[in-house]
């Protein structure tokens, strides 16, 4: 049985900031009348004293991804009721006066700063993003060669299921097991429902760290990969050589830098912010003073994110560990 360990909590911070690299922040004015001539149908609703403009109900639609061609009416009556109704509320709550409330206070400026900073990093990484050359994916990709042209399809049969309170005793039990047959009959054993069929694995998506151990498989290998979520047990059937070429492998290539500009830009914003603020009584200790080791995956109260097997860029991985010696990590999942 090989154990594969997980990612780092790090590097799934990096790549969750990834995520919001597609989408271009548009800040729409909204709000209250303006002062002299109104554009013409800008103002679509009023609500008491105030008024519900065409660009609130478009960024209201913006925000839950509703494009032109699904908006019917239907669609924006639903939509424009929820902004009727929100104004109607901040109405009541500004009568009572409830925005002076010292938590409603901080709650507000929270919001307000998380808009902004948000809409800063997002503005930041585009700009970046977009500077990238084809000689810099390029070079990416020529020095990855198991991502592009040495990519393998591995083909598998699995076993998945909800992990169990006694997850550590059943990966111990079942790691020198050879085949799908025991995994399955121990399953039954202990009255954990699961679910087999077969799946595929994509070498250009997998941390290295993962990759390795596939690569060097014995043909009675049985693989076990674990998520908060999710633990599934597999065998590797086949392996496809699918090259990543032509424009196919320079997209992969742009979100692949993508990625890692990210978390390069997500460790530099943190470094500089930390560097401009001054820290006052016990606070300037607790921030100066080396920080214990953090919690890996796996770890008691740890958070353990779930990687699946699709084509984009994939964090390094921690080394692979033995169930014996080592707890259990988070996996990427099938």
């Amino acid at each position: 049985m090989a154990h594969l360990s997980g990612v780092t909590r790090g590097a799934w911070r990096a790549a969750a900031t990834a995520l919001i690299l597609a989408g271009v922040v548009g800040l729409a004015g909204c709000g209250k009348k303006q002062e002299g001539p109104a554009v013409v149908g800008q103002v679509i609703a009023h609500v008491g004293p105030d008024d519900v403009t065409q660009q609130e109900l478009d960024n209201e639609l913006r925000l839950a991804n509703v494009p032109a061609d699904k908006r019917t009416d239907d669609v924006v009556k639903a939509v424009l009721s929820r902004i009727v109704e929100r104004k109607y509320l901040v109405q009541q709550a500004m009568a009572r006066k409830l925005d002076r409330e010292p938590t409603v206070h901080l709650d507000l400026l929270r919001s307000n700063e998380q808009i902004l900073a948000g809409a800063y990093v997002q503005r930041d990484l585009s700009s970046k993003i977009t500077a990238i050359s084809k000689n810099e994916i390029d070079t990416y990709v020529q020095g990855h060669p198991d991502q592009f042209g040495k990519r393998q399809i591995y083909n598998v049969e699995q076993i998945s299921f909800a992990p169990p309170g006694n997850m550590d005793a059943l990966a111990a039990s079942t790691k020198d097991f050879k085949t799908m047959d025991q995994v399955e009959a121990k399953l039954k054993e202990m009255g954990i429902k699961y679910s087999r069929g077969t799946g595929a694995l994509d070498s250009a998506t997998m941390p290295a760290q993962m990759r390795r151990p596939l690569e060097a498989r014995k043909p009675d290998d049985v693989f076990f990969l674990r998520s908060k979520t999710n633990a599934t047990y597999f065998k590797v059937t086949s392996a496809d050589d699918k090259p990543l070429t032509g424009d196919e492998a320079e997209q992969f290539g742009k979100r692949a830098l993508a990625s890692e500009l990210a978390q390069k830009t997500s460790e530099e914003t943190s470094k500089a912010a930390l560097a401009t603020a001054k820290f006052e009584g016990d606070y300037n200790r607790i921030m100066t003073t080396a920080a214990a080791p953090a919690a890996g995956p796996g770890a008691p109260g740890a958070e353990q994110p779930a990687a699946e097997a699709a084509p984009a860029p994939a964090p390094e991985a921690a080394p692979a560990a033995n169930p014996s010696t080592e707890p259990q990590k988070e996996q990427p999942k099938n």
